[in-house]
Order: C-alpha cells, then structure tokens, then sequence
C-alpha cells in the first residue's frame, strides 16, 4: 500500500495501492449506489407488498423507522469508524483507507461515495443483524428504507462535495459538512441531516470552537 501525496492539493486524486486492481477498486462512479442497491430494495418492497402483503401503512411504518435507523447508523459509523483514533501504524493506515483520504483530499469526486465491496460487507452484517432482530418478513421492508436512507447519504454527499447548491436546505447540509471538514473534525458528524449530532450533543466542537463574526 502506498499514501504518496505529490502536494497535498486537496483537489487532485492521489494512489494508495501500487496494485493496479486494488487502486481501480477505491475509485467508484456515482451511479454505481443506484444501480448496485436500488434493484435491491425493489425486490425487497415487492416481495413485502406483493408476496407477504403487507399494507402501505405497515410498510410506511416500519420504513420510517427504517430509515430513521440508517441515520443513526450514519451518525455512529462516521463518528467512531471513519474517525477511530488508532494508535498502531496498521490501525491508523486503515483509518486513512477508510476515511482518512477524504479528508486529506474531499474534492476527488471518484472517492466520493461507498466502494460496493466494503458496501456489500457492511450491508450483509446489518442484514443478519435486523434479520435475527426482526425476523424474515419485517426486516425486508426495514431493510429497503435502510438502504433508500444510506443511498440518500452518498448523494447528499457527493452533492456537497461536488455541487453548488441552489435550496437553503443544500446550502446548509453543504456549509455544515464543509465546517466539518475544515474547522472541526471532531464535531457535525452527521452528513445527510444533523439530528443525532444535536441529540448527542455534537453538533459544535469542544476542542476546536468557530470564532463568530460578531
């Protein structure tokens, strides 16, 4: 594996694996989420509706709270994986693998959402996880809002990475994440939305505070 940084231009693509094969698969296509889980979480709605026939009311149900989950899910990935705070030279090379490279260089657009193989693995443990919590007919629609809610995730943020918004919801998700990355990376963990980060109390650093134009 190698981190090489020519200038640390936070706008260029850096290589981190001298493997050609290795390299290809960190750089992914912002289509490949949608295309890779959304035949998914039709199969699932489909089967819940047209094989167990579940109401649109259980169905909406059970995917709010789905979804609600996913955020929460985002909230606890992002604050204790992505930013784990390794002490061993193999803990902190795989921090950087996972998230550390974005923040060294958050406008490489083909790094900007999940590669599928580390995509796959974390899905297929929180598949058997609700499944064994929820059994085989409800985690099926649990799961789809799940997945609909970690899509919304990647693209809000490859949205802000990557567009200039135009609504004060855009212009607020991307002025939050970009304070986050810039001025406090302990702090505003939350991508998609900030609900857990002021539940939790996160949502302003307490090492690191913004001074405010008074």
């Amino acid at each position: 594996m190698s981190m090489r940084s020519k200038n640390g231009n936070t706008d260029e693509s850096v290589r981190i694996f001298d493997n050609s094969l290795l390299e290809s698969l960190t750089h992914v296509h912002p289509l490949v989420p949608l295309i890779l889980w959304g035949p998914i979480i039709g199969y699932l709605l489909y089967v819940s509706i047209a094989v167990v026939g579940m109401s649109r009311a259980e169905i909406f149900s059970i995917g709010v709270f789905g979804f609600i989950v996913w955020t929460l899910t985002e909230y606890l990935l992002h604050r204790y994986l992505f930013h784990f705070d390794g002490t061993s030279e193999f803990s902190k090379k795989m921090v950087f693998l996972i998230h550390g490279i974005h923040h060294h260089y958050p406008n490489d657009a083909s790094r900007l959402v999940m590669p599928p193989v580390p995509g796959v693995v974390l899905a297929g443990i929180f598949y058997v996880l609700f499944y064994l919590l929820l059994g085989s007919i409800w985690v099926k629609p649990f799961f789809a809002f799940f997945l609909i809610g970690y899509l919304c995730y990647d693209y809000i943020h490859f949205s802000t990475h990557h567009f200039k918004p135009r609504t004060p919801v855009g212009k607020y998700l991307k002025q939050y994440h970009m304070l986050h990355h810039f001025q406090t990376p302990d702090a505003r963990y939350g991508v998609s939305n900030p609900l857990w980060d002021y539940i939790i109390g996160t949502q302003e650093s307490k090492t690191n505070p913004i001074r405010r134009k008074k």
